[in-house]
């Protein structure tokens, strides 16, 4: 979910800003994607899985979204309307803010100036801040703003960060910072999960948000029908089973295909990607959210996917886990994905303030999955706070909510006959009940977390 990308300019006219929104989502690997909007920027190298989408980059101040269709003709939220979107007010009127409760992002590199970032987006808006406790894992380089690779990541942290914060205000966010750049097959993700294994043991974090990936079919010994190399990964996420940590993963930007080993280009079948879609994890798809000023839905939500798409579809190293034997209907004998969707479309993408690149500092408009997991994770620390203890792995309790009195446990069905269909392979379509384009469909907060809460186990 994340890419490496120029940070420089701002859209010099619609058109232009779409060709080259296309023109780099043709190398954009997973969950995010970060555009530069000019006609005079370069192209320049994709970095695979990483970062989120940015349509707009480097203004002085966030516009309106009346003015954002006016002037790029995409919408563009504030987190004030994410609250109204999502149903959240009315939670915080009751005090369940996320207090006591601790989001922990894992992202290559960091960004050095995320605190002074985050109090920039909180004043904006109106928010409280909070502090970001930062974990360096490894010998994690000095940051260098010249470096692609780098900024493409820091990008992903101001992302992941500030969503997670505008749904659980009062949540404590650890940033973990890895030194290695995680890429498609292992690279990286070693060091992440070795990082997030030694928070778990140590009681760091009720939930873990991740907005990385890498196709199953670029791991050693995938072609070969040896999934060991997954296998080998899956202790951290085995850890916080134990540990009743939530894990949660962006399903992907590439609809129902994504990246090849180098980045390059997509695979032209269907394939899907982990950590996403291990059983362990919840997987966070993506929407389109259609909002006015005032957050308030104009239209029902329906797919992300306009410059990317959510990703969703059946996993070919993870067999059927029984939370989804409900719905073994629709995903067959193995693991789908995703299972639950949050806001992703860059046409309806979020504000967010960065100051990593002197050379553009400013407000950018973001989308991609690797927006949704750490909203989807204020989610979570919501209702953890709600329990009074962590709801751990929520997959079971997903599906056994959606299926019993949906609307009245909070899970909105996103069944508008949008779909995910993306890069030339054919997806999946929004229906009635589950989906391999949104999962179950996404939450109407003041309902679902209480249900959540109420759904898990004491801890």
């Amino acid at each position: 979910m994340h890419i490496a990308r120029n940070r420089r300019g701002l859209a010099a006219s619609t058109a232009a800003t779409a060709t080259l929104a296309v023109a780099a989502l043709a190398t954009a690997p997973l969950a995010g994607v970060s555009t530069a909007a000019s006609a005079a920027v370069p192209a320049t190298k994709a970095v695979p899985a990483i970062a989120g989408h940015a349509l707009v980059r480097d203004v002085p101040s966030p516009l309106t979204s009346e003015q954002c269709e006016a002037k790029w003709q995409i919408a563009c939220y504030t987190p004030l309307q994410y609250r109204t979107a999502y149903n959240l007010n009315s939670l915080y009127k009751k005090g369940i803010t996320g207090k006591g409760r601790t989001i922990v992002i894992v992202d290559s590199f960091g960004s050095p100036t995320i605190q002074h970032d985050l109090d920039v987006y909180s004043k904006q808006f109106g928010l409280r801040s909070t502090k970001v406790n930062v974990v360096k894992w490894g010998d994690v380089p000095v940051f260098d703003p010249k470096n692609a690779d780098m900024t493409g990541w820091a990008g992903e942290t101001t992302l992941d960060v500030e969503m997670a914060h505008a749904v659980a205000p009062d949540a404590k966010i650890v940033l973990v910072e890895t030194a290695v750049a995680e890429t498609e097959g292992v690279t990286g993700l070693p060091e992440m999960m070795s990082a997030e294994k030694h928070l778990i043991d140590h009681g760091v974090g009720d939930v873990i948000t991740q907005s990385f990936g890498a196709t199953e079919n670029t791991f050693p010994g995938f072609d070969q029908g040896d999934f060991s190399s997954i296998q080998k990964l899956r202790y951290a996420f085995q850890d916080a089973n134990r540990k009743h940590v939530t894990v949660l993963a962006s399903s992907g930007d590439g609809g129902a295909t994504d990246y090849n080993l180098d980045g390059t280009a997509f695979y032209d079948k269907p394939v899907n990607s982990w950590p996403s879609s291990d059983p362990l994890v919840t997987s966070i798809g993506g929407t389109q959210l259609h909002l006015n000023d005032k957050g308030e839905r104009v239209t029902p939500d329906s797919v992300y996917n306009d410059y990317g798409a959510g990703g969703g579809g059946q996993s070919h190293v993870f067999s059927r886990p029984s939370f989804q034997n409900g719905v073994k209907n629709v995903v067959g004998t193995q693991r789908a994905t995703p299972d639950v969707s949050m806001a992703a479309a860059v046409n309806g993408g979020a504000w967010t303030y960065s100051s990593y690149d002197p050379t553009a500092i400013g407000w950018d408009v973001y989308g991609g999955t690797s927006e949704a997991s750490p909203l989807f994770s204020g989610i979570v620390a919501l209702a953890d706070q709600a329990a009074g203890h962590r709801v751990g792995n929520i997959n079971e309790a997903l599906y056994t909510l959606a299926r019993h009195d949906a609307k009245s446990n909070g899970i909105v069905d996103v069944n508008d006959g949008t779909n995910n269909t993306y890069a030339g392979v054919t997806g999946y379509t929004a229906v009635n009940g589950y989906d391999m384009a949104t999962g179950v469909g996404t939450v109407d907060a003041l309902r679902f977390v209480p249900a959540l809460a109420k759904a898990s186990w004491k801890r």
